[in-house]
């Protein structure tokens, strides 16, 4: 594999302004559109060695065949011209949600003389008024079965009520209490304007008020004697208090904004949009979509926005809550501003109930990825179709129906375990799980020699007792420990280092018949014994998502094993101190909330603690002190040694 494209630009001929800049194979077809502040800096990120670059980006650069840019003014224009031409060619590359239908709203066309309310995809309804967007139709449906008993306006088609208007009989939706228009022969056509209004008015608002005008309205008209009016206001208010209860009040009135949870891997992302209107949470939509390049959180938020609000027509709301800024964010956000017509203001949030929402919101992302995930394992033939196509790519005899994975964790260096899940026909074997404990290692891969040593030392056949044949009882099989039983292919979390360890340790232990690959986290490549070039699956793969999901599963279980050993060892070592009783040792792991940083505690820290006085907060800090350690996990990139 050459190590850098053949046909790229010299660095001084790309102009280091802002622009947008388009990757093109030998055929013409767009392959990618980007934008930058500065197009020298970011494409030549691009023309870097192709052994560094992200196997989805090399996969990119090395089918394009040229790349051509175009020179703008400013950020504003780079992104309206990103996105027009991303609409234009929907790029392979280029994030695109699955879930990109238009969705339902809710409209009323107040430019009509007897306005109607209707679901409709159709956002560009000359003078009609939206509501929404809603995430199923049945879901606006609902809400206009409410509503109209609330302020029984129009619903019939254009037709009836041309056709009911000229004949003087109620349309077909009037004569059954659904539509309640001029055309239903109850109201004139200024009374129902009027009840428009007001429809239009609460879907705004929301105000309570209209429910004490119309209890005042329904004593009236019983003090006068009108019980069919008085009973015709009460339903409205049942149904209008119906309509305020399934309207969840998360925030205060004035608030609108949309709030976007993003959870994503290597391979998928998972997008949550909840609608805040009024104050209310008037819709939650979602998307799970394959990454098909490797960026940043910041422009995956940005390519979003681009999606919901430009291609699929959604009006920005005042705020727009995302779990990360992207580069340009003041840019993007008036491109917003001009989208809606009034200030759009993007920003993040840390505290308060936008930011509890936030956190929900992500916490929704990070279940629908998860469902999405097990749908896919769930799906038979997409496992056999995996385990084959593992099979072929690795050069394996057979497809490797018992897969074992490992992982080491650790706490700098100390406290190291490691984990082994098992899959067997592509599914996880939990009761299969192990997990070890290394007392001392040089390094990871000291470890990863120890585990597998000890793994392979139940596999070795000389160890086995050999039944005696003309013991009767030789004729009955002996049960096998499930840990005896052989995997076809070990797959070990990390690159060439990491795997030669594995392969040392098989090649010692005697046992033949069982293959070895890695995974390393950058890339997601495959790395054989002995090879000097990786593995590359394709990134769509079932493949590739069944090795992904081993390794995640075995870095999940590799930290919990390590947090469960540091949780068991610190309170092992607080029991031994005189006067330290239970009730004292979960008052100090609550006060500190870590390992580490209980570790890292000074004793004036420590007599914060009630019941914890300065000996014994001596004690505490003779016995468990460390002040090299700092409240920072290492077990792994993600692990944040919390204590939960």
């Amino acid at each position: 594999m050459a190590r850098e494209l053949e046909w790229r630009p010299r660095s001084g001929d790309i102009p280091n302004g802002p622009g947008v800049y388009r990757w093109l194979d030998a055929d013409g077809r767009v392959l990618y559109v980007g934008k930058a502040k500065r197009l020298r800096q970011r494409l030549q990120n691009y023309f870097a060695p192709l052994e560094t670059l992200p196997e989805r980006t090399r996969r990119m650069v090395t089918s394009a065949a040229t790349v051509e840019w175009t020179v703008v003014s400013n950020e504003i224009e780079s992104l309206q011209l990103e996105y027009s031409l991303i609409q234009e060619w929907s790029p392979p590359f280029n994030v695109r949600l699955k879930d990109d239908k238009s969705y339902p709203f809710m409209a009323i066309t107040l430019a009509e003389e007897a306005p109607r309310v209707m679901v409709t995809r159709n956002r560009k309804i000359k003078g009609a008024r939206y509501f929404g967007p809603y995430p199923k139709v049945w879901a606006v449906n609902e809400a206009i079965d409410l509503m109209i008993k609330v302020f029984p306006i129009r619903t019939c088609n254009d037709s009836n009520h041309r056709r009911a208007m000229q004949t003087g009989k109620p349309c077909f939706a009037g004569q059954i209490g659904r539509c309640g228009g001029p055309c239903s022969q109850k109201v004139t056509i200024e009374e129902h304007r009027v009840l428009v209004n007001e429809f239009v008015d609460f879907m705004e608002t929301y105000d309570r008020s209209i429910v004490d005008d119309l209890r005042v309205r329904m004593a009236a008209a019983s003090a006068e004697l009108r019980f069919e009016d008085a009973a015709r206001l009460r339903d409205r208010i049942v149904a209008l208090e119906t309509v305020l209860e399934k309207s969840a009040v998360v925030l205060p009135d004035s608030a609108d904004a949309d709030v976007y949870g993003i959870a994503e891997d290597g391979l998928a992302a998972s997008v949550q949009l909840f609608t805040v209107r009024r104050g209310r949470v008037r819709g939650v939509r979602g998307w799970v979509l394959d990454k098909e390049l490797d960026v940043d959180t910041g422009t995956f938020v940005q390519q979003v926005l681009q999606e919901v609000y430009g291609k699929q027509g959604q009006e920005p709301p005042r705020e727009v809550i995302v779990p990360t800024l992207p580069e340009d964010a003041e840019a993007l956000a008036e491109v917003l501003t001009q989208v809606r017509g009034t200030k759009v203001q993007l920003r993040t949030a840390k505290r308060g109930p936008l930011a509890d929402l936030l956190q929900t919101a992500r916490i929704n992302a990070l279940e629908a990825l998860k469902q999405y995930k097990l749908q896919r394992t769930a799906d038979y033939v997409a496992r056999s179709d995996a385990l084959n196509d593992l099979r072929d790519a690795l050069g394996l005899a057979q497809a490797p129906l018992r897969i074992e994975a490992f992982d080491v964790s650790h706490l700098q260096g100390t406290g190291i375990v490691a984990s082994m899940v098992v899959f067997e026909d592509g599914l996880p074997k939990r009761s299969d799980y192990r997990r070890f404990n290394i007392a001392e290692s040089t390094d990871d891969t000291d470890s990863m020699y120890q585990v597998l040593t000890r793994r392979l030392a139940y596999l070795r056949d000389d160890e086995a007792p050999k039944p005696d044949p003309t013991d009767a009882e030789a004729q009955t099989p002996p049960k096998r420990s499930k840990f005896a039983y052989p995997p076809q292919l070990l797959l070990i979390d990390g690159g060439q280092p990491q795997v030669a360890a594995a392969q040392r340790a098989l090649d010692d232990s005697g046992v033949t018949g069982i293959a070895i690959v890695g995974i390393a986290k950058r890339l997601e490549e495959l790395w054989l014994p002995n090879d000097d070039f990786p593995v590359i699956l394709p990134r769509s793969s079932e493949s590739l998502f069944l090795v992904q999901r081993l390794r995640d599963e075995a870095h999940r279980f590799a930290i919990s094993a390590q947090r469960s050993s540091r949780k068991r060892d610190i309170r092992t070592q607080l029991a031994e101190i005189p006067g330290l009783g239970p009730a004292r040792i979960r008052a100090l792991l609550r006060e500190f909330g870590s390992v580490a940083r209980l570790r890292a505690a000074e004793a004036d820290a420590l007599q914060r603690v009630p019941g914890i006085g300065p000996a014994m907060a001596a004690s505490i800090v003779a016995a468990i002190g460390n002040p090299r350690v700092t409240p920072i996990a290492s077990a792994g990139s993600d692990d944040d040694d919390s204590l939960g």
